[in-house]
């Protein structure tokens, strides 16, 4: 009997991690059916990070709060309180690029994480974790900071706009009204810098909607931020998120692989240790996802006790590691295009799942 862990992340916008954990199972027992599935759904800091916690601690609270999201615009949500009293809130939730109608380079910015913070702080919580994937954003976390008191002023002395379009407007930095940082921890997804060649703004910028021509200007403002704050911009994570990772290592935060701290929760690495195959995936496994995500991290999980690792994923970029897997599956291959999979992707994970075990 073949025993298989399924441990896929979310494929963002469009299947949740533990509803693509069903259909690659379904998929598979169609044609082994006398195997065993384990089924341990994955987030490494971004969308469905609030969602795995909730599901691996009995007793954890959704508590409901109200933000500004990305746009400007109040977005109904919540973060979760542990029964330990450790607050978890995740930026996907509350300045996500999913909760966007349409991309807003410029001004979309971070605020609703900030206020979504202070709300677990006045709660009273002493512990938080924050996972920062997903974000809609290159604010460098001004707009989060801000919520949480501090400002970030012009030659004027006048606070600066919101969002990117802010940047390069900034001389000055208050933070004598900034509120008291807690013991917090920092899932991040991504292990990039804040700025240079692999920076937030020419790494995760152009999927936020800045063009080519546009990115040296915001790099430029992201480091001189940096350096009003007091941080080191080459510090591996400070570039998640726009700069999310910077602005909470500023406040005092720590940075966590997102990966590895979900995965410690659900006890990953001894199901995985017990499985004869597992199998992981995301929406797309491109060349990024050898920088701290899902895919990569149970890989090496999966090297280190002799099991079979298997991807699939919505598409598999060229300069994708697929060495890293004895099978993959794209969904999009599968379906023939990238619209019929983001269509239907229960149906072509699953048709993926009976694929990966022919394959074994």
């Amino acid at each position: 009997m073949t025993r298989v862990v399924l441990a896929p992340d979310s494929f963002k916008g469009t299947i949740t991690a533990a509803d693509a954990a069903v259909a690659l199972a379904e998929g598979w027992a169609s044609v082994d059916s006398a195997a065993e599935f384990v089924h341990r759904p994955m987030a490494d800091g971004g969308e469905g990070t609030v969602a795995a916690f909730a599901a691996a601690v009995p007793g954890s609270q959704r508590m409901p709060v109200t933000v500004d999201g990305p746009a400007g615009v109040p977005v109904e949500t919540s973060w979760l309180l542990l029964p330990d009293g450790t607050a978890v809130i995740d930026l996907a939730s509350t300045s996500g690029i999913e909760l966007l109608r349409e991309l807003r380079p410029w001004d979309a910015d971070t605020t609703g994480l900030g206020q979504a913070l202070v709300a677990a702080l006045d709660h009273g919580v002493t512990r938080v974790v924050v996972g920062i994937g997903s974000s809609a954003s290159t604010d460098g976390g001004t707009g989060m900071l801000s919520a949480l008191g501090a400002r970030f002023l012009d030659a004027a002395g006048a606070p600066v706009a919101r969002g990117a379009r802010g940047l390069a407007d900034i001389v000055s930095v208050d933070l004598s009204g900034l509120r008291a940082v807690p013991d917090v921890r920092v899932l991040t997804d991504v292990t990039n810098p804040l700025t240079g060649p692999r920076g937030a703004a020419p790494v995760f910028g152009p999927q936020k909607g800045l063009t080519p021509a546009e990115i040296p200007a915001v790099d430029s403002s992201l480091a001189r931020l940096a350096a009003l704050l007091g941080l080191d911009a080459d510090l591996p994570g400070t570039g998640a998120a726009g700069g999310v990772g910077g602005a909470l290592v500023a406040w005092g935060a720590t940075l966590a692989p997102g990966a590895a701290e979900v995965a410690t929760l659900i006890g990953l690495a001894e199901a995985i240790a017990d499985a004869d195959v597992v199998i992981t995936g995301e929406g797309s496994y491109d060349g990024q996802s050898g920088d701290g995500k899902v895919p990569s991290f149970i890989a090496a999980l999966a090297a280190e006790s002799n099991t079979t690792a298997m991807l699939a994923a919505g598409r598999i970029t060229a300069d994708a590691d697929i060495a890293l897997f004895t099978a993959s599956a794209s969904l999009t291959e599968l379906a023939g295009s990238s619209d019929s999979a983001l269509a239907d992707p229960a149906r072509w994970l699953r048709v993926a799942g009976a694929a990966l075990a022919e394959s074994r």
